[in-house]
């Protein structure tokens, strides 16, 4: 015969899961935050430059953030180009 399935207990791994899942995220953004300098800034540049980036729908700009970005991961430039990061990032243009 077949054992009865404990949905209560695997219902409750699932959520330790997600909830160990959601923090490790969070943890590896503020190490990322704090990997490429950002951190300097405060929280409210942060933020706009974050909600720029989201609200960007040029494909040509997104692209060219996403090939700094696989350069920063791969450790090629390295360093956070804080001159130009701060003013394509925000909402200013």
């Amino acid at each position: 015969m077949r054992k009865p399935r404990d949905f209560d207990a695997e219902l409750k791994s699932l959520e330790d899961k997600a909830k160990t899942l959601k923090d490790r995220k969070v943890r590896q953004l503020g190490e990322l935050v704090i990997a490429t300098g950002a951190d300097a800034f405060d929280v409210e540049t942060l933020a706009g430059g974050l909600l720029g980036l989201t609200d960007a729908g040029d494909d040509a700009r997104k692209q060219a953030w996403r090939k700094r970005g696989a350069e920063f991961f791969r450790g090629g430039k390295g360093e956070p180009a804080r001159s130009d990061a701060a003013p394509g990032a925000g909402g200013d243009q």
